[in-house]
């Protein structure tokens, strides 16, 4: 992490493949596979800690809203698949997962946080956020310390501000949600 951060908005998206978690099996995804579709994938710190569940179950939880406007969701971490199902096999109640309605993909060589400029120098992942358009490009980054949550709902604001400006050729105002004003540039 000690080299300079560039931004990846308006690039296209780093390439991923792994092994990730989908309904409780294993199975190799890769954004390839996103490709027609928007994707929010978001980076968390590990598995079996404090903040990370509240994301991961919020984003599941939320996870149709997200399918409603064409984008899937992945979620990744530096540790193993079997963590991962060993995570999602725990109940919420004991602090675990519990069924999860996207993939969480195992990132242990690193190459993903490395790829997305979230590999902190401690060896985790920041909380990085970033969705990306139907045609591989990343129209949204956010990268943040370890501590605080991010916010599901604005996520889905953001999602719906991208769509609306692609679809209408139109601007969105700060604070703008679906069926505000917006503004022609």
């Amino acid at each position: 992490m000690s080299e300079r951060i560039r931004p990846l908005v308006q690039q296209n998206a780093p390439d991923f493949k792994g092994t990730a978690v989908v309904n409780k099996e294993f199975k190799e995804i890769a954004l390839k596979d996103y490709r027609g579709k928007w994707l929010c994938l978001f980076f968390y710190p590990l598995d079996f800690t404090f903040v990370c569940p509240t994301e991961i179950t919020a984003f599941s939880d939320r996870a149709e809203d997200f399918k409603k406007l064409g984008c899937e969701i992945v979620g990744v971490s530096i540790d193993s698949q079997f963590s991962h199902l060993a995570w999602i096999n725990t109940p919420r109640a004991q602090g675990g997962l519990g069924e999860i309605k996207f993939p969480l993909l195992a990132d242990t060589n690193k190459d993903a946080a490395r790829s997305f400029q979230v590999l902190a120098d401690d060896g985790v992942a920041l909380r990085g956020l970033f969705l990306i358009n139907q045609t591989g490009k990343v129209v949204y980054q956010v990268i943040h310390d370890l501590g605080v949550g991010r916010s599901v709902e604005e996520t889905l604001r953001v999602l719906e501000a991208f769509q609306y400006t692609e679809k209408h050729g139109e601007v969105c105002p700060a604070n703008w949600s679906k069926g505000a004003s917006t503004m022609k540039p």
